[in-house]
């Protein structure tokens, strides 16, 4: 996606994309981060950004869903806590429209980029306080959201709690998605022998914003089966429960990871 300020517009992206998954066949869709707004301008964001129940992104993405009788895990939307912060929310939506899981993330991006880029998601959003991983037709999936990808705890976690997919929706930025989009997102199916989907945000963006794109479906052994480049519109690949258990076979990382002893320091 290319999403933009006018969350009706994203809205209808969202519907269109989901009705053309089902209808070639798509079992579940993964959207990518902030699918239903992305505007920096926070004045007029604010006006956009409604509680869970009032969403109106949220509300179109389980309708169709329910009408294409499709999984969706909505990579994340902005949306109004009840302490009147903010929480940056993934869903997962099943093919009856009902919400299944839902998780906030974890690690907001607070940082200053080489270009001049800055960033403070912190100023506006609070952090989740618990890990997802939730059933699915796809396979246990472990939910995260982009800045995630950088803290490899998480995903390790997600795994031994029985993941093996892992969402990693995001809106990364171009320069650290050249410098380091692909390596991490292959890096987490390796070092969990689990597939990966990762949906991206895309190209330029009406806030004024440029994202990386590469939206990717990397499987356990990190090869990438599906990446879509700068290109907006659906990718498709198959997620086949036979390999997790083939690569966990061949290198069982899972089976012998150890809590890591105390450091000495000489």
């Amino acid at each position: 996606m290319t999403s933009g300020i006018d969350p009706a517009v994203n809205a209808a992206d969202l519907r269109h994309g989901i009705a053309a998954a089902a209808a070639n066949g798509a079992g579940m869709l993964f959207a990518p981060e902030m699918a239903g707004l992305i505007d920096r301008d926070r004045a007029r964001a604010a006006t956009s950004i409604h509680a869970e129940a009032d969403d109106p992104v949220l509300a179109a993405v389980r309708d169709a869903a329910a009408s294409a009788g499709i999984w969706v895990h909505l990579g994340s939307l902005a949306v109004r806590r009840d302490d009147g912060r903010l929480a940056n929310r993934g869903f997962v939506i099943d093919a009856a429209g009902a919400i299944r899981a839902r998780y906030d993330k974890l690690h907001l991006f607070d940082v200053d980029l080489p270009n001049g880029e800055s960033w403070r998601e912190s100023a506006a959003y609070a952090p989740g306080d618990h890990a997802v991983v939730a059933d699915t037709p796809a396979g246990p999936l472990g939910l995260s959201i982009c800045y995630d990808l950088r803290f490899p705890a998480l995903y390790a976690a997600l795994a031994e709690a029985g993941a093996d997919l892992l969402a990693i929706p995001a809106a990364f930025t171009r320069p650290t998605g050249a410098a380091h989009w692909h390596t991490l997102v292959r890096a987490r199916a390796i070092e969990n022998n689990s597939y990966v989907v990762a949906a991206a945000q895309t190209s330029a963006h009406e806030d004024g914003r440029s994202t990386y794109g590469h939206s990717l479906v990397v499987d356990p052994w990190g090869a990438v089966l599906l990446d879509m480049g700068e290109a907006r519109g659906l990718g498709f690949a198959e997620i086949d429960a036979v390999q997790v258990a083939a690569v966990r076979g061949r290198i069982p990382v899972l089976a012998h990871r150890r809590l890591i002893p105390p450091i000495t320091r000489s």
